[in-house]
């Protein structure tokens, strides 16, 4: 069976060239070079820092901003490049979900109208759309008398069932969910998690889940992307990632998330990177992590060949080479690693 969404060799650079005055402008590498599939009924998790580039990557599989190299492929039609027509004609089947509550809704519109606003620009009857948005309501855990309501009237929890209401209105197969529980507190994000899980059972949509919080993640996803810089460093199904992780960057990242035990907590070894993410205006060569990487700095230690970089000795290869996404352990399990194998 073919993927339902096809991603390869995606990137987006912004800036570069001149500006007022004659000033070189850097070029920022916000997507550089992203390739995956995503299957029907699927949650591929994609999670790393801010400034890592998930949010853009989104925003590309949609063609909500368009790519500058690389193809997307939905239910085996091409979305790059294609005419506004052509793209028109797919919005009924991929949707999205916005990371602010408050912000992603017209404070204008009643609740009924935003719901409905999909279907009645797609040509479904004013009459049938009600009809359907009272549905919706219902669906998504709200009375059918808060259409009439407008946004400022709703909790931030309500305000983005709202929006899940209106993703999944002309039963799209993807949704891509960027940070849809990061503004919401922890009891609403529970019933968020449960409501979407509940819709992918009944229904078989996608989701592209675009988070920073490992623990949502790991409870919603099926594999799980980690990004650093523009890039995918490691993806693998979620029980292996989680339980066998290769890459330093995402050990450092599952290092960070804190265990319920309080004993265990404060007990347990953290492996934490070196200072801060970099700029993706200004790319190490080389791995891009090896400046904030603990692992390179051991691997050195133990001998072979080494260069200065970053304020120490490291591994030549980690300083030089780019290292790509290739099988570490089971041939799922991938990793942009040069010593994917260290501990």
């Amino acid at each position: 069976m073919s993927a339902l969404l096809e991603v390869e060799g995606l990137r987006k650079r912004f800036g570069g060239g001149r500006a007022l005055f004659g000033a070189a402008r850097p070029e920022v590498r916000a997507v550089d070079g992203i390739s995956f599939t995503l299957a029907r009924g699927e949650t591929l998790g994609l999670v790393g820092e801010t400034g890592s580039g998930k949010s853009t990557l989104g925003r590309l599989v949609l063609r909500l901003i368009e790519p500058s190299e690389g193809r997307v492929r939905f239910e085996g039609q091409e979305v790059t490049g294609v005419s506004a027509a052509a793209l028109r004609a797919m919005r009924p089947r991929m949707q999205m979900v916005f990371q602010d509550p408050y912000g992603s809704l017209d404070p204008r519109m009643t609740a009924g109208a935003i719901i409905a606003e999909p279907m009645t620009a797609h040509g479904m009857a004013r009459a049938e759309a009600a009809r359907r948005v009272a549905e919706l309501l219902g669906r998504v855990g709200l009375s059918p008398a808060m259409a009439a309501r407008y946004p400022h009237e709703f909790s931030g929890g309500q305000r983005q069932r709202i929006g899940i209401a209106r993703a999944i209105a002309l039963d799209p197969a993807l949704v891509v969910l960027d940070e849809p529980v990061s503004a919401l507190d922890v009891s609403v994000q529970a019933q968020i998690l449960n409501l979407l899980a509940e819709i992918q059972a009944r229904s078989g949509v996608a989701f592209l889940f675009i988070a920073h919080d490992l623990g949502v993640v790991r409870h919603v996803s099926d594999r799980v992307a980690v990004m650093y810089l523009g890039r995918i460093v490691e993806m693998a199904p979620r029980d292996a990632l989680y339980g066998a992780p290769r890459h330093p960057y995402t050990v450092s990242l599952l290092s960070a998330v804190p265990r319920p035990d309080p004993a265990k907590e404060r007990n347990r070894p953290r492996i934490r990177p070196i200072g801060e993410i970099g700029s993706a205006a200004a790319l190490p060569s080389g791995c891009r992590f090896h400046p904030r990487c603990p692992r390179a700095r051991i691997v050195a230690a133990r001998g072979g060949e080494t260069v200065e970089a970053a304020g120490a000795r490291l591994p030549r290869p980690c300083v030089e080479q780019d290292p790509l996404l290739a099988p570490a352990g089971e041939a799922a399990h991938l990793a942009a690693c040069h010593f994917p194998d260290e501990a």
